[in-house]
């Protein structure tokens, strides 16, 4: 086998690898050597059918073995002999003419064919130890335990029947029926039937809830809303609706008093012991929150410290990726690129960076976590796979069984894990600070996190 680079571009290359004829007769001859003393052939005894009659049935689709085989050893060869790490799996271009094809099946010419691949980027990680970021970290108030208590209070309030003809007040709830329309025409979502509305919740569009203050049990009320300009669904977003609304039931919230009652009411001891559980709930949320702050941070860090050349072809897969999460929100949106303030094409640039972003983020985690012999253990995995399979009740089991036999699965389950171990690391070594935010800071949304995905580790390492 020869074996002749034609390409060393970035991190492309390319190979070209000639197999003579004779190689390749010689490799058939020892697969149907080994073939003959397992076929059974009507008209001869076990192990002595002539090669030749073996090669006119059998040699082809031996032959097509042979070339897989070839191919393969071309591409181990080319890896060992150059000590590359690929990117992803090599792309190979036999030859398309049948006469050469016909010739190197049959052993008659030599098989030629191309490999094209792409490999991993070297660099050097450096020091981690001066990277410095900002943990933000937000104190429990009890404020904080005071609302969460109201809100769940009132997802347990108990509401009874008004008396008939007793008019909706303010914090009441109403079951109704409704058909919307916009300039005369009915639209998706604009219908529904035994929808429970409290008043005064502002869950509804505005205007839908005013306009039922004062109804009455079995009316038939006509009511005015707005969409808002923001609202998800663009082709909705500022429309004025008329809503024809039956009113089936008005029911008025009853007292509901906070103490101990309620608390055993929720299997706690006391009301004291639930203010404490709500804290504690909190806590994990505002540490959640925390975290993911301080990762991102840390991302931001390492994206600008690192700019090493990264594969083509799994920038393409990430952004492929994500190109088509974003077709599939603006169709179930009904927004455009132009209504957002840009275009298809700077889109496409903007999500091109991001998946270049994730591509570099991923690589260099995942060297930094082979270089710190980061591991996953058996039962961090297990932990995860029993997380998962909770995650389809009654199928349990089968969720199980498929990840547990499925590669690809258990790389998707192990790739967070193993990211958020080469992140704990990197800031066990760098310099981390805590700085004091309120609650409304720690949980608001950043801009950028909206829309860039976060890294995921390469599952090269």
């Amino acid at each position: 086998m020869q074996v002749t680079e034609t390409l060393s571009q970035g991190l492309k290359r390319e190979y070209s690898v000639v197999v003579s004829a004779g190689d390749l007769a010689s490799k058939l001859d020892s697969q149907l050597a080994d073939l003959k003393t397992k076929v059974k052939i009507n008209g001869f005894r076990p192990g002595k059918v002539p090669i030749g009659h073996l090669k006119r049935v059998y040699g082809r689709s031996v032959m097509a073995e042979v070339v897989q085989e070839t191919i393969n050893a071309a591409n181990k060869q080319i890896m060992d002999q150059n000590g590359l790490r690929l990117a992803m799996e090599p792309k190979i271009e036999l030859p398309t003419e049948r006469e050469a094809i016909d010739a190197a099946l049959e052993a008659r010419g030599d098989l030629n064919f191309k490999v094209a691949l792409e490999v991993l980027p070297k660099f050097e990680i450096g020091e981690l130890s001066d990277i410095s970021v900002e943990r933000p970290v937000a104190d429990v108030e009890e404020s904080d335990v005071e609302t969460a208590l109201q809100r769940l209070a009132e997802s347990r309030r108990i509401y009874a029947s008004r008396p008939e003809g007793e008019k909706a007040e303010l914090h009441d709830r109403l079951t109704v029926d409704f058909v919307g329309t916009i300039k005369g025409e009915s639209f998706e979502g604009g219908e529904g039937e035994d929808i429970q509305v409290v008043l005064g919740s502002n869950t509804f569009i505005p205007g839908f809830e005013d306009a039922l203050i004062g109804a009455v049990a079995g009316e038939r009320r006509a009511a005015q809303a707005t969409f808002p300009e923001n609202y998800a669904v663009r082709a909705l977003a500022g429309q004025q609706t008329d809503f024809d609304v039956t009113v089936k039931a008005v029911e008025a919230p009853e007292s509901l008093a906070l103490d101990d009652e309620f608390a055993k009411s929720l299997g706690l001891e006391s009301l004291e012991a639930l203010r404490s559980n709500l804290r504690e709930r909190i806590a994990v949320d505002y540490a959640r929150a925390s975290r993911e702050k301080l990762k991102r941070k840390l991302l931001d860090e390492l994206a600008a410290r690192y700019g090493f050349d990264v594969p083509e072809g799994l920038v393409d897969q990430e952004f492929n990726q994500i190109w088509r999460q974003v077709e599939a929100e603006q169709k179930s949106t009904g927004r455009s690129f132009l209504e957002d303030g840009t275009s298809v094409e700077a889109a496409r640039a903007e999500y091109r960076r991001i998946a270049e972003r994730r591509v570099r983020l991923g690589l260099l985690l995942a060297e930094v976590g082979s270089k710190a012999a980061v591991e996953i253990t058996p039962e961090e995995m297990t932990q995860a796979l029993i997380a998962r399979a909770r995650g389809f009740p009654g199928r349990e089991k089968e969720m199980w069984d498929f990840v547990r036999n499925n590669q690809q699965a258990l790389a998707e389950l192990r790739a967070p894990i193993y990211e958020e171990k080469v992140v704990d690391h990197i800031l066990g070594l760098a310099k981390v600070e805590d700085r004091k935010v309120t609650a409304a800071e720690l949980l608001k949304a950043d801009e950028d996190e909206k829309v860039e995905p976060q890294a995921v580790a390469s599952s090269s390492a």
